[in-house]
């Protein structure tokens, strides 16, 4: 089993940033292959970015492609979202994930789930 516990939401305003951190324990963090999702009032859970293993390979939402940045640190058992230029339709709750096999950006295929985040964009 995993535990992941998300931190570093808050409100921001339009253009600022913030950088979510989502610290792991239980079973060996540097294993997992990590993502970021999140989920606005009224839609369905939404893809973000990806890290392998290593955090040699990641990928990330073209919507959210140039403005946030996934990162890893597995001495530290945390995982990282840097997000700049925030807009407005980056509200949401951002939830961090783990598990899995291969690459992928769908939800269920990923075994393990933090509380989420709240991140507010004011205009």
């Amino acid at each position: 089993q995993v535990q992941l516990v998300e931190s570093g939401g808050g409100l921001v305003q339009a253009g600022g940033s913030l950088r979510l951190s989502c610290a792991a324990s239980g079973r060996t963090f540097s294993n997992l292959r990590m993502g970021w999702f999140r989920q606005a009032p009224g839609k369905e859970r939404e893809f973000v970015a990806t890290i392998n293993w290593s955090g040699g390979t990641t990928f990330h939402a073209d919507s959210v492609k140039g403005r946030f940045t996934i990162s890893r640190d597995n001495a530290k058992n945390t995982l990282y979202l840097q997000m700049n230029s925030l807009k407005p339709e980056d509200t949401a709750v951002y939830y961090c994930a783990g598990g899995g096999l291969g690459f992928s950006t769908v939800s269920t295929t990923y075994d393990y789930w933090g509380q989420g985040t709240q991140v507010t964009v004011s205009s």
